[in-house]
């Protein structure tokens, strides 16, 4: 176990294949073995225990991380996100629930990967409630074939996940990247239609209310430019690398090698100069 105490948790994308394998070779703890570490780490803080704890669920990250690769995003990213998510289950695992390990940080690890895709993919600006993000991740292996849905489906979708039919047939969409005709009409129920055409006609167009956005949207980049002047000069360049780059954006382990510090850390610093922009602003 000691040599495996030398992995790192960021995986890089040259060396991904290499931390695979590297992964794969660390054996398994017993369910007898895992409580005593667990023990030692509730009781007594030891973190070698931690570690050890970790090491031994890296299999399991890989593993969920898989599950997610059709979001196209680096694996090695999405690796790395489940990783911050087993840390924080190992640190809250309690050995006295009676369960393993295992079980209690599949939600850890999924939750921080979700939250990753989600800040990160595209196509998910429509998912801004807990269902419609409960939608976004269960779309795809609720279809029961590779053809669009009939109304019969997108009815049982929506009511087995709570939300609006027009909301699984928009994901749908976007899922399948297809190009809607504008005057579409559902020819499985002739009085519901879905008319993209309806929705071109900007209601909100008056002259007054534009140019209050505008005045509105310079002040924000205004105050915007301010906020991130006052910040540290590493806050600031993670931050503008993360989100202001409009080329293409860096990512943690991107940084954290650039930088010479843990993508924990990274998260840590980005968080923390986010909160202090939103208090400047």
């Amino acid at each position: 176990m000691n040599n495996a105490l030398t992995i790192p948790l960021s995986p890089s994308l040259d060396s991904f294949d290499l931390y695979q394998q590297q992964v794969q070779a660390i054996p398994l703890l017993t369910e007898h073995e895992e409580m005593n570490l667990a023990k030692k780490l509730h009781e007594e803080n030891d973190l070698n225990a931690a570690r050890q704890l970790i090491m031994s669920h890296l299999r399991l990250v890989i593993k969920i991380a898989r599950s997610y690769s059709g979001y196209g995003l680096n694996q090695a990213d999405l690796v790395q996100e489940g990783n911050i998510g087993l840390m924080k289950a190992v640190k809250r695992f309690d050995p006295s629930r009676g369960v393993r390990l295992v079980s209690f940080a599949m939600y850890w690890i999924k939750a921080e990967i979700q939250e990753f895709v989600v800040r990160n993919w595209r196509l998910v600006k429509t998912a801004t409630t807990k269902a419609q993000r409960k939608l976004f991740f269960n779309l795809r292996s609720m279809k029961k074939t590779l053809q669009p849905l009939k109304q019969e489906e997108i009815k049982e979708i929506a009511k087995e996940l709570n939300v609006k039919e027009s909301d699984v047939k928009e994901m749908e969409y976007r899922f399948n990247g297809n190009e809607i005709a504008l005057d579409y009409q559902d020819e499985d129920n002739e009085d519901e239609v879905f008319r993209p055409i309806s929705y071109l006609q900007d209601e909100n167009a008056d002259p007054v209310k534009q140019l209050i956005s505008k005045e509105s949207e310079s002040n924000n980049l205004s105050a915007l430019s301010n906020a991130i002047k006052s910040i540290d000069e590493r806050s600031r360049y993670i931050l503008e690398s993360r989100w202001l780059n409009e080329e293409k954006s860096k990512t943690l382990h991107e940084l954290a090698d650039e930088l010479g510090v843990s993508a924990e850390r990274i998260r840590q610093i980005e968080q923390n100069a986010l909160k202090k922009l939103k208090s400047l602003m």
